[in-house]
């Protein structure tokens, strides 16, 4: 039967059904990102690697609003940025040599947002950084990684700097620019973006009412770090994030726009 699901979801001939998936879920993410109002106009990337292609990555295209990323016109390139399928658009270079510092240094991930939210910026700018003052901020206890600024990432220089910084945690902080938020797929990636994200407005609430006078209220070190271990694993199992939520947020990209499956 034709109807508007089966054309939006049609896949391409030559594209694999298992790049399309990916395709599908990361244009996804670019529309639910703008809609919790994390991007920045046409600027800052969203990324998957291409399953069985581990030297390729999906980007989005140089000049989109991310409202206006679909399953199609996402660009597959090499870490070089140079593009593996034909495309009408361009990469953004900023965009390559930082996720591809991330791909290239740690196999275990395979999406990466980056985002320029107020909050992100301005808990990076915190010499402290991210503080354990939320459940949100829990899980990130003791996990993250911080980079200092050295500029707009258009130096493959940096990348070597950028996986020191990250080592084996799934966020990056960069300070005085935004957020790296890594996962084994979309689903863990969004999810480590949305909790830090609420994590740190949280934070700013809080340090805003103490410096009226308010006192601040930090749980015991022993209990952030069991609960940083609680989110991280199920058992003697690490935990894959956000799979529960990902079919609900999907169900959201749906009703806001369907257009992204196309």
């Amino acid at each position: 039967m034709d109807t508007l699901e089966t054309r939006l979801d049609a896949r391409p001939s030559h594209i694999s059904p298992e790049e399309w998936a990916l395709r599908v879920d990361l244009a996804a993410c670019y529309r639910l990102v703008a809609h919790f109002g994390w991007d920045d106009l046409i600027l800052t990337h969203n990324s998957a690697r291409v399953p069985g292609e581990p030297d390729h990555m999906l980007i989005n295209p140089m000049g989109l609003m991310f409202n206006e990323v679909t399953a199609s016109n996402l660009l597959k390139v090499d870490f070089e940025g140079n593009l593996v399928a034909p495309s009408e658009y361009e990469p953004i270079y900023a965009g390559i040599v930082i996720h591809g510092a991330i791909y290239i240094g740690r196999p275990d991930v395979n999406c990466v947002v980056h985002t320029h939210t107020e909050a992100d910026i301005a808990v990076g700018a915190l010499e402290e950084g991210l503080l354990p003052l939320s459940q949100w901020a829990m899980r990130f206890y003791n996990r993250l990684g911080y980079h200092d600024y050295e500029g707009v990432s258009l130096d493959l220089d940096e990348r070597e700097r950028l996986q020191h910084s990250i080592g084996n945690h799934q966020v990056l902080v960069l300070r005085n620019h935004g957020l790296l938020a890594t996962g084994r797929n979309v689903a863990e990636a969004f999810s480590n973006t949305y909790h830090f994200e609420r994590s740190a407005e949280a934070q700013l609430k809080i340090q805003a009412a103490a410096a009226s006078g308010a006192k601040i209220v930090t749980p015991p070190a022993e209990t952030c770090e069991r609960q940083a271990a609680m989110f991280a694993n199920s058992g003697n199992t690490p935990r894959l994030g956000g799979q529960r939520e990902w079919p609900a947020l999907l169900r959201l990209a749906d009703r806001l726009d369907p257009s992204y499956r196309h």
